[in-house]
C-alpha cells in the first residue's frame, strides 16, 4: 500500500514547490456534501499538500504517521476522512453508541481550537456529535456530556485517563480512531506514561507488553500520530501504537535514503525498527522547514531598554496597518503578567512636559494574556477573545507555541529568547499559515548574538530590523529628530522619554510595583535554565542585573529587589505558622 500511495495520480498532480496539491477535495474521495461545505462555508478552495496525501490513506484504514511543518493543515488532514467515514456509517451514528474517534491534543487551548474545527465540519451532518474533555473543566459536567455520547471527542490526556478509570458512563466500546495531535508537544509536556496507560485501557497497545485483547479486539482500530519533529520519544509513542504505519511528509531524500516513498517507519523485526528510525531521525530532527513567505528578523538591544524597544516596536506595527494581531513571547508566567499589565494600561503624552491632561493610552489595540497559571475561565476567555478581534496583542509563554492556528496573526515577537532551535519555529509557526504572508522578531541582547548562528545551522536565516529607522520617525516633546550624529539606542530621545514614563508607571502603585519585582525574580531563575550548548550564549555571568531590573520599569538595585521577595515570601511563612495554632485552638471551643 505504501508504493501505491507514492505512485498515485494525487501525488503526481501535487505542486512539490509550493503548498498546496493541484487536486481538489473531490478528487481526493471525500463526500460531495462535505467538500461542499468545506469550500463554501470554511473557505478551504484546495488541499494542502500534506493533506491530499494524508486524507486518503486515513479513509484506507491504514495506520499513519504525519510528520509535517506547523500551518500545512494537519488538523483537517484526520477531521475531513473521520467525519467522511462516520456520516456514511449504517446504520445511521447515534449519541448512545458513544465515542468513535478520539483526539488527543497538548493543551487546553488546542483542544478548543479543534473542536471548534470539527463542530464545523459536522454541521450539515447533525447527528455526528462533537465533544471536549480537559484539565480545569467541570468533571461533572463533562462526565453528563459523555454520558449522552460524544462522536468525536477532543481531550487531553489526563483528564481522558482520568475518565476512562472511573467515569462508568463513558461509552468507547465503538471507538475506531484514535489520534494523537501534536504528538512531539504531548510528550514534551510529560504525558508519555498516561498515553502509554490510555493505550493499555483502550486495548490499543501494539508491543508485546500489551495483555488486554478484550472484546474490541474485532473492530479494525485505525492509530493515527501527527508530530512536527521526530525524535525518540515519539519513535516509542509509535512503536506501541501504530502497525505497519504509512508515513507521510518526510521529504524526498529522507524516503529515498531508503528505496522507498512513504515507507513504513515499523516493521516486525525491531532492530529492524531501530535502525531505520534512527537514521531518519539523523536527518530529520534539524530539518526545520519553515514557510518563504514568513520574514524573519532580529533586534540588537541591550537590556536596559528592552521593554521601551519593545513597546516602540508594537507602536510603529499598529500605526503601519491599524488591523493588526502580535503574538508576544515571554518565558515565564509572572512576566506575562506584568507586560499583560504595561501593554494595557500604559498612559502617556509625547507632548514636551507629558502633561497629564493630555496622556492617552500607548498602545490602543486590546490585549491579551495567557499562561498556564490562568484559571481555565480566564484562559478559555484570552483564547477566544484573541481569535475573534481583528487587532489585538497576545502576550503568552510557550502554552501557545504549539498546535494554535490564530486567524490574521501578522506578526511574532519573540521578546524572550526560545531556547533551542525547535522552539524557535514552533513559535514563529504562528504566523505565516496556509500561504499568508507573516513576520518574526526576535530580541537578542549584545552578548547573545552566536545564538543567530545556531538558527542557521538550522536553517533560519535572520536579517536585522531596521531598528535605528524605527526610533527616529517617532516624535519627541513634539518634534521629529532632526539626524545630527549617531548616537547609542539607549541615549536616544524617545527611548530615554520612554524609559520615564515606564518607571514612572512602574513606581505609581504598589501593586505594579509587585508585579515587576516578580517578573524580575522569576526572569533571571528562567535565564538560568537554559540547557547545553546554549548555555554558553545564555550566561547569566555576563548579565547586568541593575539593567534587567531596569527592563522592568524597576530603579531600585536588583539586590533590594531580591531582598524585598524574600522578605515577602518570609512573612507569608509566618502567617501561615500563626493561622494554623488559632485554627487548632477554636476547634476545642466549638466543641
Amino acid at each position: 500500500m505504501a508504493k501505491k500511495l507514492g505512485k498515485s495520480p494525487v501525488a503526481k498532480e501535487e505542486d512539490k514547490e509550493g503548498l498546496f496539491a493541484s487536486c481538489s477535495f473531490t478528487d481526493l474521495g471525500l463526500h460531495p456534501t462535505l467538500c461542499a461545505h468545506l469550500q463554501d462555508k470554511m473557505g478551504f478552495q484546495a488541499p494542502t499538500r500534506i493533506q491530499a496525501q494524508a486524507i486518503p490513506v486515513a479513509m484506507s484504514g491504514q495506520h499513519m504517521l504525519v510528520k509535517a511543518a506547523t500551518g500545512t493543515g494537519k488538523t483537517l488532514a484526520y477531521l475531513a476522512p473521520i467525519v467522511h467515514l462516520l456520516q456514511m456509517r449504517e446504520p445511521c451514528v447515534e449519541r448512545t453508541d458513544g465515542t468513535f474517534a478520539l483526539v488527543l491534543v497538548p493543551t487546553r487551548e488546542l483542544c478548543l481550537q479543534v473542536y471548534g474545527i470539527a463542530q464545523q465540519l459536522v454541521h450539515r451532518f447533525h447527528w455526528l456529535v462533537p465533544g471536549y474533555i480537559m484539565g480545569g473543566e467541570n468533571r461533572a459536567k463533562e462526565k453528563a456530556r459523555l454520558r449522552k455520547g460524544i462522536s468525536i471527542l477532543i481531550a487531553t490526556p489526563g483528564r481522558l485517563l482520568d475518565h476512562l478509570q472511573h467515569t462508568s458512563s463513558f461509552v468507547y466500546s465503538n471507538l475506531r480512531w484514535i489520534v494523537f495531535d501534536e504528538a512531539d508537544s504531548i510528550l514534551e509536556l510529560g504525558f508519555g506514561k498516561a498515553l502509554e496507560d490510555i493505550l493499555e485501557h483502550l486495548g490499543s497497545r501494539n508491543d508485546a507488553s500489551n495483555q488486554n485483547k478484550n472484546k474490541m479486539e474485532p473492530m479494525k482500530r485505525q492509530n493515527l500520530l501527527l508530530s512536527a519533529t521526530l525524535n525518540e520519544k515519539v519513535n516509542r509513542l509509535a512503536k506501541i501504537s501504530l502497525k505497519n504505519p504509512v508515513m507521510i511528509g518526510l521529504d524526498e531524500q529522507n524516503s529515498s535514503a531508503h528505496g522507498k516513498n512513504h515507507t513504513s517507519l515499523l516493521s516486525d523485526d525491531e532492530e529492524e525498527i531501530l535502525e531505520k528510525h534512527n537514521a531518519i531521525v539523523e536527518q530529520a530532527v534539524d530539518d526545520f522547514k519553515l514557510p518563504a513567505q514568513l520574514v524573519q528578523r532580529y533586534v540588537k538591544v541591550s537590556c536596559g531598554s528592552r521593554l521601551a524597544i519593545l513597546l516602540t516596536v508594537l507602536k510603529s506595527l499598529f500605526e503601519r496597518q491599524l488591523s493588526h494581531k502580535v503574538v508576544v513571547f515571554l518565558s515565564t508566567c509572572d512576566s506575562v503578567d506584568f507586560h499583560h499589565t504595561v501593554l494595557s494600561q500604559l498612559e502617556w503624552s509625547p507632548g514636551p512636559q507629558l502633561d497629564t491632561d493630555k496622556k492617552q493610552k500607548f498602545i490602543s489595540c486590546k490585549v491579551f494574556r495567557l499562561h498556564g497559571n490562568m484559571d481555565q475561565d480566564d484562559r478559555k476567555k484570552s483564547f477566544l477573545g484573541f481569535n475573534s478581534e481583528k487587532s489585538a496583542i497576545l502576550v503568552s509563554t510557550d502554552v501557545a507555541a504549539r498546535g494554535l492556528d490564530f486567524p490574521k496573526v501578522k506578526c511574532i515577537i519573540q521578546y524572550d529568547s526560545p531556547g533551542e532551535a525547535s522552539e524557535y519555529v514552533h513559535r514563529v509557526g504562528r504566523t505565516a499559515r496556509i500561504g499568508e504572508k507573516g513576520e518574526a522578531l526576535l530580541f537578542l541582547q549584545p552578548i547573545e548574538t552566536d545564538y543567530l548562528r545556531d538558527l542557521e545551522l538550522h536553517g533560519a536565516s535572520l536579517t536585522e530590523y531596521p531598528l535605528q529607522k524605527v526610533l527616529d520617525s517617532f516624535p519627541v516633546n513634539g518634534q521629529r529628530l532632526h539626524k545630527r550624529k549617531q548616537i547609542s539606542l539607549d541615549m536616544h530621545p524617545w527611548i530615554m522619554s520612554l524609559q520615564r514614563a515606564l518607571e514612572s508607571f512602574v513606581a505609581s502603585e504598589d501593586t505594579t510595583k509587585k508585579l515587576a519585582r516578580d517578573a524580575f525574580c522569576s526572569w533571571v531563575r528562567a535565564y538560568t535554565a537554559h540547557r547545553g550548548e546554549l548555555k554558553k550564549i545564555f550566561m547569566v555571568k555576563k548579565l547586568h542585573l541593575g539593567h534587567v531590573a531596569r527592563s522592568f520599569g524597576l530603579k531600585e538595585q536588583p539586590s533590594l529587589v531580591g531582598r524585598s521577595h524574600q522578605v515577602q515570601l518570609k512573612k507569608r511563612k509566618k502567617e501561615q505558622k500563626r493561622e494554623r495554632p488559632a485554627k487548632r485552638r477554636k476547634i476545642p471551643g466549638k466543641r
